[in-house]
């Protein structure tokens, strides 16, 4: 099989564990326009599926269950990915260790904390990759507001509110919505777990979680309405929110500094353009969004009355994660996502789910 390489030769082979949305609409494109990178294998028992894996990438291989994949990883194969549902993620991940190969595992790596530290614990031991796809801290805004606290620009920041919000009325149904705790469904884990991460690449470890966690929709049997208050060891307080059920979007990013603040409406634009079928290197612009999506900076003014000066945003750019695991893997470069980071993402996301049932802030 043809593909890009790393500059030396033979691309590295990647079996891919999943082609729903995460596999179909993020891993496999942006895998097969990795430099170094070249989609091997799809897994999937889904015909429709192994029709659209083929279609979509004629060179590639099926594979109707991870046994199958497996049976011949170890002389066929460079590193396995994980975009199946999350609760196959922990054995998975453990049978791929197992068999000698790197992994990447879709968000969130495990269920607990403890697990994701065990998972750690054996890529150590095998001196394998494990890295965590955590795909949105390559957002547009995030990167544009990494770029603002470290430059200054907003002073000392007192407050971070981040919203990942939608307006889905209706169920979709599936896993992700089950009310079976061994599914690791709700919007506490699957947005949850962008924001937190978020959180903490920003401003550190926590101290202590607050979460208040609702099923709003009718006929759902997990959360979908989910508010996360942090407080950072280094004293700024995160204010994070995770709905299915929001008519009225807030801001993406609010963000108040001894400064200025930072106000950001919009999601990054690089899902959507997945889902189009758009892939990075096709021409135009990766990432980048239109001027009149810009966040504006400034302090004591509206920007939702042109308050404060625009701010350009950087573009997006979900095409940096597998290119450091390719030069990770090639060349000895820093893992982009470490399972132990994810490990400190699920101590949160845990003491959230405590907080929420048991009515109390919990102590980390």
């Amino acid at each position: 099989m043809t593909g890009p390489t790393t500059g030396t030769g033979t691309p590295l082979r990647v079996g891919l564990i999943g082609y729903g949305l995460a596999g179909s609409v993020f891993h496999a494109p942006l895998i097969a326009a990795t430099e170094g990178l070249a989609l091997d294998t799809v897994v999937t028992s889904n015909p429709e599926r192994q029709q659209q894996a083929r279609s979509e990438y004629p060179d590639v291989r099926i594979a109707a269950t991870p046994d199958e994949l497996f049976a011949r990883a170890d002389d066929e194969l460079d590193l396995i990915v994980i975009a199946s549902p999350n609760k196959t993620h922990v054995p998975l991940a453990t049978a791929a260790l197992k068999a000698g190969l790197p992994v990447v595992v879709d968000k969130p790596l495990a269920g607990t904390a403890a697990e994701a530290r065990e998972l750690a614990a054996l890529a150590d031991e095998r001196g394998l990759l494990l890295s965590v796809f955590q795909n949105r801290r390559w957002d547009n805004d995030f990167l544009t507001l990494r770029k603002l606290i470290a430059d200054g620009e907003l002073g000392d920041v007192y407050r971070f509110e981040s919203r990942f919000e939608r307006w889905r009325p209706q169920l979709k149904g599936g896993w992700r919505e089950s009310g079976d705790p061994t599914e690791i469904g709700g919007l506490l884990y699957d947005l949850g777990s962008h924001v937190v991460d978020q959180a903490l690449v920003l401003f550190g470890p926590v101290t202590a979680v607050y979460a208040e966690a609702d099923i709003r929709r009718e006929g759902a049997a997990t959360d979908d309405d989910t508010f996360i208050a942090l407080t950072h060891e280094s004293g700024v307080r995160s204010h994070l929110y995770v709905s299915a059920t929001t008519a009225q979007l807030g801001p993406r990013f609010r963000v108040l500094g001894s400064k200025a603040g930072y106000v950001k409406y919009g999601l990054d634009p690089q899902e959507a353009a997945l889902r189009d079928g758009l892939r990075p290197g096709g021409g135009g612009q990766w990432g980048a969004e239109p001027e009149e999506l810009w966040g504006r900076v400034g302090a004591g003014e509206s920007p939702v009355t042109g308050g404060g000066r625009p701010e350009p945003t950087l573009p997006g750019d979900y095409p940096a994660y597998y290119a450091a695991v390719a030069k990770a893997l090639a060349a000895g470069g820093p893992n982009p996502v470490t399972a132990l980071e994810a490990a400190a993402a699920l101590d949160v996301l845990e003491a959230a789910r405590r907080s929420a049932l048991e009515k109390v802030t919990v102590t980390l």
